[in-house]
């Protein structure tokens, strides 16, 4: 439980260092910054490898799968690396939402900040309740290989649909139960009009976010299942790719029509990881091949998207 403590403080720091300091007063995040930004993560991420390591070669933390601390390290860059393909897709919607609600550049990373802090709280839960029914279930891993299968057909198959977050379930019945108005004041979630208090476009935004994480966790987390049960492997890879995703989501926002083949790279992601959940029971991949078909998938729908690109 000290490593746990440990790792949430921590993450606690980054993000109070990000919106205390980083980000004390809004502004509209630049391409140079968030690339900045995201090559800081995706560098702690993966230095955060031989922190696992050294964690599971001393047996400093509990390790129920008894996982050696290659394979400890290999499961959870393997793990990080579906969680972050994943989360591109989920850029793709972010920025459909934040356009629909026409939220200025210089708020959004307040709307994502908290967003993002909301999700790992949904997140861990769906971690821990995932984890559990997967060790008490054995049927469970045909369950969560069936479902990645059928959203990967799904998502092969189906066609182009514009996105319409005021036309969505959350919109409407928020609409319902809260004042709404469409205007802004600052950065507020909430303004004073006359007698009543009205949520501003950023709490509308930041609800129908939080909802849509909670969606696509719906895929990743019984993606990351597939490649272990281990519960801080997952949940660490799951919050690095998370807490990542923010200045991604700046850096690529402006280049989202440039990766028009990347959806083909997790199709083949999903399709694997739901016929090794299938599998589990029967056949064991070894951790170098998951590790090298998901870095390959990625590697290979950027390389095509990039080169369509250029013609």
């Amino acid at each position: 439980m000290i490593v746990w403590g440990l790792f949430i403080l921590g993450i606690l720091i980054f993000l109070a260092l990000d919106l205390g300091v980083f980000n004390k007063n809004p502004h509209v995040i630049s391409i140079k910054e968030a690339s900045a930004w995201t090559a800081v993560w995706v560098t702690l991420s993966f230095l955060f490898s031989g922190v696992i390591y050294w964690l599971y070669g001393s047996g400093t933390i509990a390790n129920p799968d008894q996982l050696t601390a290659n394979n400890a390290t290999i499961k959870y860059i393997t793990g990080y690396l579906i969680e972050l393909s994943l989360s591109i897709d989920n850029i793709f919607v972010i920025a459909v939402i934040f356009s629909s609600f026409n939220i200025p550049l210089k708020y959004q990373h307040r709307v994502l900040f908290w967003g993002i802090l909301g999700a790992i709280v949904f997140r861990a839960l769906m971690i821990f309740f995932g984890v559990v029914l997967i060790n008490k279930f054995s049927f469970t891993t045909y369950v969560f290989g069936a479902f990645l299968l059928f959203t990967a057909f799904k998502m092969l198959t189906q066609k182009e649909e514009t996105f319409n977050p005021k036309r969505s379930f959350v919109y409407r019945n928020l609409r319902k139960v809260m004042p709404i108005t469409t205007q802004m004041d600052g950065q507020k979630f909430f303004m004073q009009l006359k007698h009543i208090k009205a949520a501003t476009p950023l709490f509308i935004t930041l609800v129908v976010i939080e909802f849509t994480d909670i969606l696509f966790a719906l895929d990743s987390v019984p993606a990351i299942l597939a490649i272990t049960s281990d519960p801080f492997l997952v949940f660490s890879s799951n919050i690095f790719a998370i807490l990542g995703l923010r200045s991604m989501y700046f850096f690529l926002s402006n280049m989202l029509n440039k990766f028009e083949y990347l959806k083909y790279s997790l199709v083949a992601i999903l399709t694997f990881v739901g016929v090794k959940l299938i599998l589990a029971h029967h056949f064991k991949f070894p951790e170098w091949v998951s590790l090298t078909f998901i870095g390959l998938s990625l590697l290979i729908g950027i390389l095509v998207s990039l080169r369509k690109a250029e013609d």
